[in-house]
């Protein structure tokens, strides 16, 4: 019997949305405060996936300036109904404290490559808006609502509220409707509504992101309620499970043409699950066969209600994608698609391939954690293990410029091996790191004393991470240099610093520049490599 190999979206992808289309299947996935929004995967056998593209590519669709760390697109809904994709994000303008601005908007394409609308505005009433498609033509919104009196002692998640969206007027109509509040796991979020025997299910999303995640559904005959809890509580939940796959929850359920039914779910993968319960590759997406007999409330196919590594594939032929050269070079035109950027919408005040062909050119903007230009541009971290490496050429004219290779998960979590220069203008490697030290993020400078580099050429700059270790290493002319040092990749994680569950994204490995003398200095870069290590 052929396997699914968990998780199918290895790397930061979590909060999937499912949808198949004919014979297609999509999934759509988180992106928070890296640009463009929304990352879009596609299969046509649930086995293997592939990258098509990130849909919210301009500032009318979504501009991140000023978001914090972890705001941005939280959760977004891909639906398929009227010959039109349909897709529904929130952009959330702020996280902490006791208020929450999340916006949340609907954008519409007539294929999944797009081209994609400009967005109607929904509300901003709560975050994880989702797009229900009666048979009747009608449409319904539903997102969690967010209660900052705490209504019910405790809890600041008020419930799933629903409300009617018209299409023709662009705007969501009549009442809303609290139709779920959920179980005393709390946290209820994430909702998906399904039709199906007769009944309307509400699959939500408990515990929070951490490591009491859960799936749980309800049922009704009416689509307003009232709702019934599944009497297991729980489809699926890693809490109290050991295993490689935890913080298991936030669901969406596919059916095949075959009539299979999976159901996709985020999950993480701990370095040492007994130990510092820390995920560098942030949540990923991974996926679950079930059993739904008509009528009754669906279970994992395997039992129990743990996530699985290696779940039955469905009865569809095999489909796989070519693979990926781990060597990107840059040529005239778009960014390579495993790149992205963090928040604004325009781009070329950070990077252009055009400036000098066969080079990504990147300009010093402001310091690292930058909430507005911040030049990094990065791609994932998949493995537990790799090799990343990249070719500069940069000759910066003071220690307020600085570029090279970084290691990032956000504004108090990095590694970063930086070309820079002292107060007289000379060149020199130097190593940036933070880890995770929150509120008060410090600045460590691990090497004994900066490294004398050539006043001009290129320098070749490496990292080697092996689970929790993070070796950085350079060269002039191929003869490779270690600098000594082993850095914790484990701070590059959720978990870190400023604790479980508090952070939303992962680990990614790239290239930057920064000038916080404000002129503005480019760094080009040749190529960039990435490898899975054993």
């Amino acid at each position: 019997m052929t396997k699914i190999q968990n998780p199918i979206l290895p790397g930061f992808n979590p909060d999937p949305s499912i949808i198949r289309v004919g014979d297609d299947y999509y999934i759509a996935t988180s992106t928070f405060e890296w640009y463009p929004g929304v990352q879009i995967h596609h299969s046509r056998d649930l086995v293997n996936w592939q990258l098509i593209g990130r849909p919210l590519e301009r500032a009318a669709q979504l501009d991140m300036r000023g978001d914090p760390d972890s705001g941005g697109v939280w959760a977004p809904c891909l639906s398929y109904a009227d010959g039109l994709f349909w897709l529904i994000y929130t952009d959330v303008r702020r996280r902490d404290g006791g208020w929450k601005d999340t916006h949340n908007y609907l954008v519409t394409a007539p294929a999944i490559n797009g081209p994609w609308s400009d967005p109607v505005y929904l509300n901003s009433s709560g975050f994880d808006p989702s797009l229900f498609h009666d048979d009747d033509g009608r449409k319904w919104l539903v997102n969690m609502v967010w209660d900052h009196n705490f209504t019910n002692p405790g809890e600041r998640f008020g419930g799933i509220v629903m409300q009617q969206y018209d299409a023709k007027a662009g705007a969501l109509t009549g009442p809303v409707h609290n139709i779920y509040r959920g179980t005393d796991h709390r946290f209820t979020e994430g909702p998906h509504l399904y039709k199906r025997d007769g009944y309307y299910w509400l699959l939500t999303a408990e515990g929070g992101t951490g490591y009491d995640h859960a799936v749980t559904i309800a049922r009704a005959r009416d689509l307003a309620g009232p709702y019934e809890t599944d009497p297991a509580k729980h489809i699926l939940t890693a809490m109290g499970h050991e295993g490689a796959l935890q913080r298991a929850g936030h669901g969406d359920i596919v059916e095949t043409q075959t009539g299979e039914v999976y159901m996709v779910h985020l999950c993480s993968r701990p370095l040492s699950p007994e130990d510092n319960h820390r995920s560098p590759m942030g949540r990923e997406t991974a996926i679950q066969r079930l059993d739904w007999p008509e009528g009754q409330f669906p279970r994992l196919a395997h039992g129990g209600q743990a996530p699985l590594l290696d779940p039955p594939a469905p009865d569809l032929p095999a489909h796989p994608w070519p693979a990926q050269d781990p060597r990107t070079t840059f040529t005239p035109g778009p960014l390579p698609l495993a790149f992205q950027w963090l928040r604004t919408p325009d781009a070329g005040r950070l990077f252009s391939l055009d400036a000098r062909p066969g080079w990504l050119r990147i300009y010093g903007r402001e310091a690292p954690g930058s909430t507005f230009e911040n030049a990094i541009i990065a791609r994932r971290q998949v493995d537990f293990s790799f090799h990343a490496e990249t070719r500069i050429d940069y000759v910066p004219r003071g220690y307020q410029q600085f570029a090279g290779l970084i290691v990032w998960y956000g504004r108090d979590k990095f590694h970063y091996l930086a070309v820079t220069a002292t107060e007289a203008g000379e060149r020199v490697l130097q190593v940036y790191s933070c880890a995770g030290d929150f509120p008060r993020a410090r600045l460590a400078f691990p090497l004994s004393a900066p490294v004398a580099l050539p006043a001009t050429g290129m320098v070749d700059l490496a990292c080697d991470v092996t689970r929790e270790a993070l070796r950085f290493s350079y060269a002039i002319n191929g003869d490779w240099h270690d600098l000594g040092i082993v850095l914790d990749q484990s701070a590059i994680s959720d978990e870190a610093g400023s604790g479980e569950g508090a952070n939303f994204t992962g680990a990614f490995v790239g290239m930057c520049a920064h000038d916080t003398s404000g002129t503005g200095l480019p760094a080009d870069f040749e190529y960039f490599h990435y490898e899975a290590r054993p």
